[in-house]
């Protein structure tokens, strides 16, 4: 039964185990309780698998909606500058690393302004400026979600370790797929590797 359970998952059940996508934190928020398994005797919570690759599914049918235009990725946090950067070029969706431009999806005066339909973010504590600019704009907003993170607005959770560079590129090259495969776009996606490594 537990090999059939691992057939249906996106990854082999090795890979979500071997990218420590499950490893949560110390800290447990309300928000994120229902989707801890249970608490390591190092402290450290513990991620249900099975809740992550169904969010991932959900959250790759939520994406496919949408062309690449209209899809606006960030990610602050450095450890998925790497992965986020390789997802943007594969898939044509637009990226911001490093520093999120202010006003750029809320000041039409600015030349590089342009207008997202959905926003999806790494993490919501770091992202919390293009957070508040998806909810002028009231868009939905997709989120990477660590088990200390407080998760108001988010309109899809991906409960998982938003921290660790081999989780989040683990995330990125799964969605990479599944959008270029839903949307028939030509990419070919580089190994996992190229997507788990830090940036240079």
């Amino acid at each position: 039964m537990a090999k059939e359970k691992s057939e249906e998952l996106l990854v082999p059940l090795e890979e979500y185990v071997k990218s420590g996508i499950y490893l949560g934190t110390r800290v447990i928020t309300s928000f994120m309780k229902p989707y801890v398994y249970r608490r390591r005797p190092d402290g450290l919570a513990t991620i249900n698998t099975q809740e992550i690759d169904d969010r991932l599914k959900v959250a790759i049918n939520f994406l496919s909606r949408y062309p690449p235009e209209e899809i606006l990725v960030v990610c602050k946090r450095e450890s998925g500058w790497q992965a986020a950067e390789l997802f943007g070029k594969l898939t044509g969706i637009r990226v911001f690393t490093k520093k999120y431009p202010p006003g750029i999806i809320t000041n039409p005066s600015l030349p590089d302004f342009f207008e997202p339909s959905i926003l999806f973010i790494v993490d919501p504590w770091l992202d919390k400026n293009p957070l508040k600019d998806a909810l002028k704009l009231n868009i939905p907003v997709i989120s990477l979600c660590d088990t200390n993170n407080i998760t108001s607005f988010i309109d899809l959770i991906i409960p998982c370790n938003n921290k660790s560079n081999k989780s989040i590129g683990l995330v990125f090259w799964i969605l990479a797929q599944e959008y270029t495969k839903k949307l028939g776009i030509k990419a070919k996606i580089p190994p996992l590797s190229e997507f788990t490594r830090e940036k240079e």
